[in-house]
């Protein structure tokens, strides 16, 4: 997996692209976590649950059809006062897109299983052919070691400048529509 500065990361680029009176600290907040929830499923080696399982690591939890029910489960909870559909449909995307890169990103990773982008309908795991980042340590004693390091390095590299990238360039696509 890539690690929860990477996802949380990625939550705050998809963000920059949204319109300042759309996003506010809640959302931004809701986002970063939906980017990290996925990995709530590690919990399942506590329970007995295989990484290949259904439930397992990169399975369920990181699919699209999961992705796209947090997205709609995190806007009816927080967001029911919205009276715009547009604003509800754009609210929904970002913690859907949030929640669905975190796969993406794991699909990139140098290790693991793959993702269960399709789960409940397939279970396969899949990796992109592409698989520059290297795969973080799962708990929190092995990151803080020199694999770690390793990790954040890649990141940076990967995850980071891709990331801070789009940022610069959603703040100066505002600025010019904003100067217009």
């Amino acid at each position: 997996m890539a690690s929860v500065f990477g996802h949380a990361l990625t939550a705050v680029a998809l963000g920059s692209s949204f319109k300042k009176s759309l996003l506010n600290w809640k959302s931004w907040t809701l986002g970063i976590i939906c980017s990290i929830l996925p990995d709530a499923d590690v919990l399942g080696f506590k329970l007995g649950i295989t990484y290949a399982s259904f439930w397992g690591h990169r399975g369920f939890t990181h699919s699209l059809l999961f992705a796209l029910l947090l997205g709609i489960t995190v806007m009816v909870f927080f967001y029911q006062k919205r009276t715009s559909t547009i604003e509800k449909i754009l609210l929904t995307s970002y913690f859907a897109l949030s929640t669905a890169f975190h796969g993406i990103l794991d699909a990139l990773t140098n290790g693991g299983l793959g993702v269960a982008f399709f789960a409940p309908w397939d279970n396969t795991r899949y990796f992109f052919p592409w698989r520059p980042i290297k795969v973080s340590p799962i708990g929190i004693e092995s990151f803080f070691s020199e694999w770690g390091l390793k990790v954040l390095m890649s990141e940076a590299i990967w995850i980071g400048i891709p990331c801070l990238s789009a940022i610069i360039i959603s703040i100066l696509l505002k600025n010019k529509v904003h100067n217009r």
